[in-house]
């Protein structure tokens, strides 16, 4: 698809609308963006700024500064049981790297990547990186089906995206499910791109890295985010893991791309990987919190039916109305201020469902809560 062709990000669409409504004087009551209300901890931005006084402002290797890659390797041993070295790690935020994975991943004759249905937006990084996204089913409550998997794997199948804890449904895989599609991919010489940016984000359950099933990395590319756990959305800092055949690969990607990522922007990472679990902790006890609250405030609005919600931070509640969930979004904000996502932005499973945001202040959710339980009363 030429690049011209590509249609506006349907969350920034959402955030426009928002943006017009704040800019002449509305209150906008908003559960559609996926970032934390906190700011980032004043330790890590103190180190950026350290750095940057120390004269971090030079261009480094496109992989990451030895102490960001250093930490890297402590931080998925100690977290999330992933044995590797330096050499199996590249410094890069999660969003490009979806990209940069998917163009390391590419042959002459393209190729293919099976994506989750409904899931985050995974197509169309895959379609400017030149390979063809294929859709496929989750189970009934938003768990991984391997047997629907299998069923969509073809000869020109590069890579399967993963996502949990998931983004929108909420939902954590079993390491069960984990296993028995690491084992259909070893079968199939197939890569796993496992997008973890939620992982520290759980109420129920327990998160399974991917890559802690294999002795060293292989056919899982593990990909992390200090967005979400650290509240460093701006910073555009991530890291992914994988064998080192890969990274090489991923990092004339980045020579020839963005080159490198700032290094006082590395060093204040590799302090929050090193210094930083009791501050995600606190994020995750207050999310925890917000997560009740929402559930046990939606669960009050006639017409919304909510699904099993373990991890990340948002709810994928099912509509009742017959009208389009884009239709019900954008009525939503239209008369009543409340911005949420259509769920069939997240694919075609996703449409008769809403995905709401709940990192947002309790006086937003609650606001928000009660706007749409008078929106739904008017509507069935």
């Amino acid at each position: 698809m030429p690049f011209y062709d590509f249609p506006e990000s349907p969350t920034y669409e959402i955030v426009g609308e928002v943006l017009r409504k704040t800019s002449k004087g509305e209150k906008v009551y908003s559960m559609a963006i996926g970032e934390p209300s906190y700011d980032t901890p004043r330790e890590i931005t103190e180190a950026a700024f350290e750095g940057m006084k120390g004269g971090m402002t030079h261009y480094t290797s496109s992989l990451g500064i030895p102490e960001v890659r250093a930490a890297v390797v402590r931080k998925v041993k100690r977290k999330n049981g992933i044995i590797c070295q330096e050499k199996n790690t590249i410094f890069i935020s999660s969003k490009l790297a979806i990209y940069g994975i998917l163009v390391a991943l590419r042959d002459r004759d393209g190729g293919e990547v099976l994506v989750p249905n409904p899931g985050y937006f995974y197509t169309e990084p895959a379609e400017l990186a030149g390979l063809d996204p294929v859709p496929y089913t989750l189970d009934e409550d938003y768990g991984l089906d391997v047997d629907a998997i299998a069923s969509r794997i073809t000869p020109r199948t590069k890579a399967i995206i993963i996502n949990t804890p998931s983004n929108p449904t909420g939902r954590v895989y079993s390491k069960e499910s984990l296993k028995s599609l690491l084992e259909l991919c070893r079968g199939k010489s197939l890569k796993i791109i496992s997008d973890e940016a939620y992982e520290d984000l759980l109420y129920q359950g327990k998160h399974v890295s991917m890559g802690s099933l294999e002795e060293k990395p292989e056919h899982v590319i593990s990909l992390f985010t200090l967005s979400k756990s650290y509240a460093m959305t701006g910073w555009r800092a991530g890291y992914v893991v994988a064998d080192e055949h890969f990274v090489k690969r991923m990092g004339r990607f980045m020579d020839q791309t963005f080159t490198c990522f700032p290094p006082f922007i590395q060093h204040a990472s590799a302090i929050a990987l090193d210094t930083m679990d009791g501050q995600v902790e606190e994020f995750r006890k207050d999310l925890e919190k917000k997560r009740e609250f929402t559930l046990r405030r939606l669960s009050e609005v006639e017409g919304l039916h909510v699904n099993k919600v373990e991890g990340a931070f948002y709810m994928f509640p099912a509509l009742d109305s017959r009208k389009s969930s884009y239709q019900i979004a954008t009525s939503l904000l239209k008369e009543h201020n409340v911005a949420v996502l259509p769920g069939s932005v997240f694919g075609s499973q996703g449409e008769g469902h809403l995905r709401l945001s709940y990192s947002v202040s309790m006086e937003t959710i609650s606001e928000a809560m009660d706007r749409m339980k008078d929106f739904f009363s008017k509507i069935q």
